[in-house]
């Protein structure tokens, strides 16, 4: 009994080894798939050249497509040279009306909601395969009602994750 058991064992790892094999080339973690020989990124400075400025965006857009990085790859962040690269510029932080509300007579129509819009040009570069490099637009958009002043912390905060898990799966997720 125990060598037909022996037998049954060595044929599964024997027909296992291919497999293992062919996945050495790259690390999957949570749809993420990466190749063993990349080891480091750097994230340059994504400055604001939108028309509308918040002065902390920029530094936070950036520090926190770092943290996405460094919180779900084994990816090294350095200043230097890197395996891959992020650069790019937030082109447009908008807040527009979304549905118009009736006053009384004699009475501008206001606001009923508005959608803050921040679009992000991001270019991805991967000297090792360039048919993994990308330069591409990012748009997302949140709605609100009321004062800008009273949502604005939330709604960027919000945007910046959904622009940041965008612009990781292009890189990370979608193309190995």
């Amino acid at each position: 009994m125990n060598t037909k058991r022996l037998r049954i064992l060595l044929i599964a790892l024997i027909g296992l080894t291919p497999v293992i094999n062919g996945c050495s080339y790259s690390l999957s973690l949570n749809s993420v798939s990466i190749p063993v020989t990349m080891k480091t990124v750097r994230v340059d400075f994504i400055e604001n050249t939108a028309p509308l400025v918040v002065p902390t965006l920029s530094q936070n857009f950036t520090e926190a497509l770092k943290t996405r990085i460094r919180n779900t790859t084994r990816l090294s962040i350095v200043r230097g040279e890197a395996d891959g690269v992020f650069s790019g510029n937030i082109t447009d932080y908008n807040i527009s009306p979304v549905s118009i509300q009736a006053t009384n007579n004699n009475v501008a129509p206001i606001a009923g909601a508005s959608r803050l819009t921040i679009t992000v040009r991001i270019k991805y570069v991967y000297d090792a395969d360039k048919k993994y490099s990308f330069e591409d637009t990012f748009t997302k958009s949140e709605d609100f009602t009321g004062a800008i002043a009273d949502h604005e912390a939330t709604l960027v905060a919000d945007i910046t994750k959904q622009l940041t898990e965008d612009i990781f799966n292009k890189a990370f997720a979608s193309n190995w």
